[in-house]
């Protein structure tokens, strides 16, 4: 029966996309594993800040960012202030005699924008990019700096720890972000990673060109070192911690807009499809951004597909219940935040939300939306 097949070819590939996929790579490593040649050494940096209207959390930013240890005379400190009205320049200002170099954007023009400015006045051999709500550890700098002593290595992502009243987070957005920080490292052994991360991420200079308003800037870095036959990769040591999001409410809309960058920035860049260039990367870049986000039509698939399968054997009814439940479960979540202290519904509620906000993205895309302006979340 074709209904069955279509059942089964759609609950494969959402296997495939979280499990396939990180096991495929652990197949890899069996027969390839890249180590960078990580050697600690002190070239000229740039440590460029994006902000906007972050007066609330920005002296925290830079205290934090020159209390790094790594020497102050081989790094130059921008922040950009992307139209900001509120106290941000003034208190930026403040740094000045400290070597914080302030520039400022009279109008909003987008995250990328700015840092397409930073990146104009930096003096730095190596650029890296942090957002106002990442901490660095002291040796974080000095870390993911090391890695460039390979010169295989055209960008570094730090990895993302996320933090609820001081702790580590466990929960559903704590549990996906570990699950993303795991597949990177696989990704980065065997041959790059295919994201980096936007909160806190390092750079050769030669590699930060043509960033686009409307494309996720850590993601076309990536991309441009693997034009260039270099290597991005992710360096545990260089940890990124940003607490959690305050308002549940705008979880979903980061995650739209998050997409839908990507989506722009996928598309816009089909020739890493080719698999004749680019080998490997092509296969992970497929599996890792379009099989994931292809995730939610697979579930609507499975769920019409599976509910019409109900009747027919006592394995589909098994099937059809359990996703009904799972469901159920997951919007009971959704609407009683409450119930969200249970793991196990805050795992299923976060899941949904992902695979909805993924949904909505793609609506926007087909629409032709795109994004410009950023507004951090408050965290």
């Amino acid at each position: 029966m074709w209904l069955v097949s279509i059942f089964w070819l759609s609950a494969f590939m959402i296997f495939f996309a979280y499990i396939g996929y990180p096991f495929s790579l652990k197949l890899l490593l069996a027969f390839r594993r890249y180590k960078p040649a990580k050697r600690y050494i002190t070239p000229s940096i740039t440590f460029i800040i994006s902000a906007y209207n972050e007066e609330k959390r920005i002296r925290e930013k830079i205290e934090n960012t020159l209390d790094v240890d790594y020497p102050r005379s081989r790094m130059q400190v921008i922040v950009v202030s992307d139209g900001s009205t509120d106290r941000t320049n003034a208190i930026i200002r403040e740094y000045e005699k400290e070597g914080v170099e302030l520039i400022e954007l009279r109008e909003r023009r987008g995250k990328e924008s700015g840092q397409n400015e930073a990146v104009k006045r930096a003096r730095g051999e190596i650029l890296v990019f942090s957002d106002v709500a990442t901490t660095l550890e002291k040796c974080g700098l000095t870390e993911i700096v090391a890695n460039f002593a390979d010169p295989q290595i055209g960008c570094v992502s730090s990895v993302d720890r996320l933090l609820t009243n001081g702790e580590s987070q466990t929960g559903g957005e704590g549990l996906y972000v570990k699950y993303e920080m795991w597949l990177r490292t696989m990704e980065s052994s065997v041959k790059s990673v295919v994201g980096l991360s936007g909160s806190f991420f390092a750079a050769r200079k030669e590699v930060c060109f043509d960033f686009s308003t409307n494309m996720q800037s850590d993601f076309k870095t990536l991309l441009n070192s693997m034009k260039m036959g270099l290597r991005g990769i992710s360096d545990p040591e260089a940890i990124g911690y940003y607490p959690d999001i305050k308002d549940k409410s705008r979880e979903f809309d980061r995650k739209v807009r998050t997409v839908l960058r990507g989506l722009t920035v996928f598309f816009n860049h089909l020739e890493f499809v080719n698999v004749f260039r680019f080998g490997l990367f092509s296969y992970m870049y497929v599996c890792h951004k379009l099989l994931r986000w292809s995730v939610p039509f697979f579930l609507l698939i499975a769920l019409f597909s599976g509910t019409c399968l109900i009747k027919t054997t006592e394995t589909f009814k098994i099937i059809g219940t359990f996703q009904l439940a799972f469901y159920f479960v997951a919007f009971v979540g959704l609407s009683i935040p409450k119930l969200n202290t249970v793991k196990l519904i805050k795992v299923f509620s976060f899941f949904v939300m992902v695979n909805v906000s993924i949904l909505v993205a793609w609506i926007k895309y087909l629409k032709g939306e795109r994004i410009v302006l950023w507004q951090s979340s408050i965290r």
